[in-house]
């Protein structure tokens, strides 16, 4: 049930990657706020079935097909839009692809996948939203990055196009100042049930549910909540900066590691004196 008084009533927000995972919450979590949402997607199916759930729980959604690595099809996204919506207040760059692979051994084409959707995705569709954000009467951009753009992460490609999309975030916040948009990102760590989370090995994800500080990983709900606060007029003095939801592991993950360690050690000890 959508909310009518609610922060974002009156307004139109565009979910990049909204078909699953992180983007379908933060679709949803916007639609309950009143806005009147864009569920994009490279996948039609899932796409039309997020836009199918908000407007069955008293929403309002529209779903658009977008390849975000696409100059033609953000063109097309932006045509649209203007003939069919009329507004745009609030883009949130969320699609994104995950790679594991280190330097020593990742061929060039993984390489330009990820870089393509992850990082000049989100760099597109600044270039091609933010005049119509600007005509709108201003609004915000927010670019879901990672802890893989914070410190170090195994992929290579993954963890560049994170720190890269950290760097666009600050030279768009930068660029956009005199046309009244605000440009954050948000860093999250391993996030349950999304696609990338469904990807990781039972091994992955038994490794990080141990070393993570919280003990688990993020809900997808706990990242659209600070989705939503950069997006709205609640964050309106905080510019080209970053949230990181993380339950405290690029701060103190090392910690928490040396303590399991330590405990692993002085178990062991124990044992072998048994």
């Amino acid at each position: 049930m959508k909310c009518d008084d609610g922060r974002f009533t009156g307004k139109v927000v565009l979910v990049t990657g909204a078909g699953g995972g992180l983007g379908s919450t933060q679709a949803k979590m916007f639609a309950l706020e009143g806005a009147t949402v864009i569920v994009a997607d490279v996948s039609s199916e899932r796409g039309e079935a997020v836009a199918a759930s908000i407007r069955g729980s008293g929403g309002q959604a529209r779903f658009v097909q977008l390849d975000v690595a696409s100059v033609t099809s953000w063109s097309l996204l932006v045509d649209w839009a203007k003939r069919e919506i009329g507004a745009l207040h609030v883009l949130v760059n969320n699609a994104g692809i995950v790679s594991r692979t280190g330097v020593s051994a990742i061929f060039l084409e993984e390489w330009q996948r990820v870089i393509d959707v992850n990082l000049t995705g989100p760099m597109l569709g600044i270039q091609a939203l933010a005049p119509l954000i600007r005509e709108s009467g201003g609004g915000s951009i927010v670019n879901i990055s990672s802890t893989a753009g914070l410190i170090g992460h195994p992929g290579v490609a993954y963890s560049a196009s994170k720190w890269g999309l950290r760097g666009i975030t600050k030279s768009a916040a930068l660029d956009l100042l005199s046309w009244g948009i605000r440009v954050n990102s948000v860093h999250p760590a391993q996030v349950s049930d999304t696609l990338m989370a469904s990807e990781s090995t039972a091994g992955w994800k038994h490794a990080n549910e141990r070393v993570m500080p919280a003990g688990r990983p993020a809900e997808t709900m706990e990242v659209g909540r600070a989705v939503l606060f950069l997006a709205s007029d609640e964050s309106s003095y905080i510019n080209a900066t970053e949230i990181v939801v993380d339950g405290g592991a690029a701060s103190i993950g090392i910690a928490r590691v040396r303590a399991l360690l330590e405990e692993d050690f002085n178990m062991s000890r124990e044992t072998g004196r048994g």
